[in-house]
């Protein structure tokens, strides 16, 4: 156990001195901010305010904290895994500098290495997805807060559920690579990619009918749902209460990503939860066993 310790010390205090991987690590949310506050913004406010009943207008501040919510949910779901694959390329690094060989031939056991891989890359990947929620609030707080004490809770455990899923599938496609070159096309694909299979670049909503249905296999959809929920319900709330119709409403959410709807069944919160913490569930046991038959190679 102490040495499981020392290795995790070790690799993420590599991860944090190498101004290359955190940078990179920090590229998509800059991303995301610069897209929404220059252009992304403005059609998703333009797009609201055009579909609103004839002579129903609401509060400016209203609006602002929906376009808001809107992107700081994407910000997060994106990160969360994005971040976890930049922070889990400390252990490809190791195979290619040949640092991995001289921590085989020490009297480090396999299963300590790729315990403390999948922990440091566990706690780089909160800390900086944490720091960036911290930003994310921050700029609610500035455009519009209609957060909860429950909606911050809900949405802190959904990073947590994206990270542990981010980091149990990065370190398995990590796994089986071993070169510079590999790093930086996983890294490329990953970043550019995600965010729209994800829905958290364009909603769901937007695709053609055969995406959808693609999409709505994968477990990283329904973790930007979980986020959208919780960064969207109170400001939701608030534009009912202020005259919104109920079924106006319940198209934004459908429109939003809010709302999932599996082959014409509405997903449940419950079994969001349920799919993205089984899906990590099930990835970490994936890694665990990976190495286990490594070790017996």
């Amino acid at each position: 156990m102490r040495t499981v310790i020392v290795l995790i010390k070790r690799n993420t205090k590599l991860f944090f001195k190498d101004k290359g991987m955190f940078f990179t690590s920090l590229i998509t949310p800059a991303i995301l901010l610069v897209l929404y506050g220059t252009f992304l913004g403005n059609v998703y406010r333009d797009s609201f305010t055009a579909g609103l009943p004839e002579g129903l207008t609401l509060p400016e501040h209203l609006i602002e904290g929906l376009v808001g919510s809107q992107l700081i949910s994407s910000i997060l779901a994106v990160s969360c895994v994005t971040v976890a694959f930049c922070s889990n390329f400390l252990m490809v690094q190791d195979k290619t500098n040949g640092c991995i060989k001289d921590l085989r031939i020490s009297p480090v056991k396999s299963s300590a290495l790729s315990i403390s891989y999948y922990i440091a890359s566990l706690l780089s990947t909160f800390i900086i997805c944490f720091s960036a929620a911290g930003i994310c609030l921050i700029y609610t707080a500035v455009v519009g807060w209609y957060l909860s004490a429950s909606d911050v809770l809900l949405l802190f455990f959904d990073i947590i559920l994206l990270v542990l899923f981010g980091t149990a599938l990065s370190s398995i496609i990590n796994f089986f690579l071993s070169t510079q070159g590999q790093i930086s096309a996983v890294g490329s694909i990953i970043s550019a990619g995600y965010g729209f299979i994800c829905g958290a670049y364009m909603p769901i909503s937007s695709f053609g009918s055969g995406l959808q249905k693609i999409v709505l296999f994968l477990p990283g959809t329904y973790g930007t749902s979980l986020v959208r929920n919780h960064a969207m319900r109170g400001v939701l709330a608030e534009m009912q209460n202020e005259g919104l119709p109920p079924e106006v409403i319940v198209s934004l959410k459908d429109a939003l990503d809010c709302n999932l709807y599996f082959f014409g069944s509405q997903v449940s919160i419950p079994i969001m939860y349920l799919i993205l913490g089984g899906t990590a569930a099930l990835l970490i046991a994936v890694y665990i066993l990976l190495n286990m038959l490594k070790k017996k190679v």
